[in-house]
């Protein structure tokens, strides 16, 4: 004890926000003790003269006494009451001497005295401190009472708003190591800090915690918490230079709709303020594709400090656009494309568009409307709609090596009898006249039109971030074989079937249109869709980690004896892996203190289809391409039934725009080719079953990625060199 009476004074660092100060004259019996006010600044103690203020007159003489020095009292001991049975006893006396610069043995005033009462409010042990000076037959003894503080229990928090997700031990592991121990408003205090740190790191910018507001004799404290209310949302549109009003003064005026752009903001009012959940409603406004530029500002609320209005400065940019271009594909060879679009019609966000494609094989004319988000849905549904009139070469009738499908025109006896010119073919068997040859490419013209709605699996809340997604839909329309001339040719056969004498089998004329035979030259297909797909990937455009999962099924149902029924079910997921095992690209090796970059990853996909019912020829299913075996021509491995296909790829960086990929490919039909109508696969001579490994470059471009890639036939000296757009998966 004797150590800790001589113990260094340690200087006041904290004033209590419980420790209450008066002043009493210090006398033998006097006491110097926490009381019910506090002296203000500029004020006398009690019982003192009071000071005069500045700049007023004053009844003193204009030139003061001076001021007589305060009795000094010898102190011969000093004792600390209060902390009996406590059981932190020692450790508490300890803070008191520590605390204090008064010794046994010294002379002290008044005013040193109050001092040790601060210096022991300080420590924050304790909730009251008195200090008594008592005679003694030694001498003055100093008696220093104090109440201190209970065992600390329990922290709660008031103010905390409803949405604001606490984590339920986050209290609990901030406060574990006071928690069954005499409460410390210091060691308090930056407990605080800590849970000040926790909001600031979720985002809560406006957040304050004080306190505390009350203490338990049980020891439950009680903090306030001040998270930053937002009053409202304004949306204020911006020119290029951003400002807000024009030459006139005036406000500008913008094209979209203002609840257009508050729908975004998932910060409604009366919520606590978040900067982080902000930032992601920018992202959400930035990815409409509908602003050039977003600009926030937070405008204090006169007479309600901590609130806030939250001003989005928009800078719209042009949503309208008129395109054209040319370019390749093997379905439709050279062709041109012109596209008028607009998305943002009128102010809605709406995505209308008109798409004209015309090329050496085919031509599309189509007019699509899409609504991202179906005003006042909080599902965040979406609305598709297309409308268009198609004509290409289907590539299931086409083979690299082994030829085409031809139209024919079924005739009669008596017409080809009658037109001895015309080039006609017979029946080997019994030498009847079957068809006439047209000898033009087959092509399907298709016109109809497709209706489908998107809904996130969000739970009702169009900013939760749903890994599922629906789609519904309806498909109808008219699908018509004809020749590429326009003229309607339900018949086709293979030109790799004709004999030495330009006779043909009639086994090998198959029937494009279903139901032909009964003479149908177009199909009606009503088709209902119902698809799911899951997505976690880390980037839809470049992904490294995450899966993607897409099921779907289709039934078509009849309509008329033209209109066939059957139900088609397709499948495909894909799993992305980071590694890190070519270190070509710089990012790859990161220096010590830099961030890493190396979009690297092994990659999987997997994918299966079949149709069920009565399938016409056209709708099954085909392998090879670009998209699917790249080391085969559109279509060219297989046409089936049922198909299943399967990649693995590793893709990695080599220059910041170039990055490189290996792979293989496989597929197969399932032995379902015979199963098509016509069996055009087997006739074609097509594989139905194959793989190929290949590689490939992919440059980034601002049109997007493009790709160039070179793939072998079952790991033949048989090359392919494949150019396409984007990733294959």
């Amino acid at each position: 004890m004797a150590a800790a009476r001589n113990a260094l004074s340690r200087r006041p660092r904290l004033r209590s926000a419980l420790g209450r100060v008066v002043w009493l004259p210090l006398a033998c019996g006097a006491v110097v003790a926490g009381g019910p006010a506090l002296a203000q600044p500029g004020q006398a103690p009690a019982g003192q003269p009071k000071a005069p203020e500045p700049n007023r007159p004053s009844i003193t003489p204009s030139i003061a006494p001076p001021a007589k020095a305060e009795p000094k009292v010898l102190i011969s001991e000093v004792v600390v009451k209060g902390t009996e049975g406590h059981p932190e006893r020692e450790r508490l006396d300890l803070a008191v001497y520590d605390a204090m610069a008064t010794r046994p043995g010294s002379r002290v005033t008044r005013s040193e005295l109050q001092g040790d009462l601060s210096a022991i409010y300080a420590t924050g042990w304790f909730a009251d401190v008195r200090i008594q000076p008592v005679d003694s037959p030694l001498g003055v003894q100093l008696v220093v009472t104090v109440v201190p503080n209970p065992v600390l229990t329990k922290v709660e928090l008031d103010g905390v708003g409803a949405k604001t997700k606490i984590p339920p031990t986050l209290i609990p592991n901030t406060f574990a190591a006071d928690y069954g121990k005499t409460l410390n408003l210091n060691a308090l205090q930056a407990r605080i800090a800590e849970l000040q740190r926790w909001y600031a790191d979720q985002g809560y910018s406006l957040a304050r915690i004080s306190g505390p507001t009350r203490v338990s004799p049980q020891g439950v404290v009680q903090l306030l918490v001040k998270e930053g209310s937002v009053a409202g949302v304004e949306v204020q549109f911006l020119n290029k230079e951003g400002e807000s009003t024009n030459d006139k003064g005036q406000p500008i005026k913008g094209k979209t709709k203002p609840w257009v752009v508050t729908r975004e903001i998932s910060i409604k009012k009366g919520d606590a303020f978040n900067r982080r959940q902000l930032e992601e409603d920018i992202k959400r406004l930035y990815g409409t594709g509908l602003f050039g530029d977003v600009k926030v500002t937070l405008r204090p609320v006169a007479g309600n400090p901590g609130e806030v209005t939250i001003v989005l400065g928009i800078v719209e940019q042009s949503t309208g656009s008129l395109s054209g271009g040319i370019g390749y594909s093997q379905s439709q060879g050279v062709f041109g494309q012109v596209q008028l679009q607009d998305n943002n019609l009128g102010g809605r966000a709406w995505d209308a568009a008109l798409n004209v494609t015309y090329g050496q094989f085919g031509g599309l004319a189509d007019v699509s409307f899409t609504d991202p988000w179906i005003k006042g849905d909080k599902f965040r549904t979406a609305f598709r709609t297309k409308v268009y009139l198609s004509r290409d070469v289907p590539q299931l009738l086409q083979s690299q090596n082994n030829g085409y499908f031809s139209t024919v025109s079924k005739v009669s006896s008596n017409l080809f009898n009658s037109s001895p010119t015309a080039t006609a073919y017979s029946n080997s068997a019994n030498g009847s006249p079957w068809f006439t040859l047209d000898g033009n490419t087959v092509a399907i013209q298709r016109t109809g039109a497709t209706v489908s709605f998107v809904r996130p699996l969000n739970g009702g809340n169009p900013f939760k971030k749903a890994p599922w997604s629906l789609v519904v839909g309806v498909n109808a329309q008219e699908a018509t074989p004809m020749n590429f001339g326009g003229q309607s040719m339900p018949y086709a056969v293979s030109t790799n079937n004709f004999n030495s004498s330009g006779n043909t089998q009639v086994q090998n004329v198959i029937c494009i249109a279903y139901n032909c035979q009964n003479g149908a030259t177009s199909n009606q297909l009503l088709g209902l869709r119902l698809a799911a797909t899951m997505s976690t990937l880390n980037d839809p455009r470049n992904p490294i980690s995450g899966n993607f999962l897409s099921l779907g099924t289709e039934q078509f149902v009849s309509v008329g004896q033209n209109s066939p029924t059957f139900n088609r079910m397709r499948a495909s997921g894909s799993h992305f892996i980071p590694v890190n095992w070519l270190k070509l690209y710089k990012g790859c090796r990161p220096k010590p203190g830099q961030k890493k970059d190396c979009n690297q990853a092994l990659a999987f996909q997997l994918s299966l289809g079949t149709n069920i019912g009565q399938l016409p020829v056209y709708e099954a299913f085909c392998l090879g391409g670009n998209n699917s075996v790249r080391g085969y021509y559109d279509c060219d491995l297989g046409v089936g039934k049922s198909f299943g296909e399967a990649t693995i790829e590793y893709r990695f960086p080599i220059f910041s725009i170039i990055s490189g990929e290996v792979f293989i490919d496989g597929g197969t039909t399932f032995n379902t080719q015979a199963n098509v109508p016509g069996n055009p696969g087997g006739i074609l001579q097509k594989a139905g079953s194959g793989s190929s490994p290949g590689a490939g470059l992919i440059v980034t471009t601002p049109v997007g990625p493009l790709r160039l890639e070179a793939a072998t036939q079952n790991f033949t000296s048989n090359w392919r060199f494949n150019l396409g757009v984007g990733w294959k998966f």
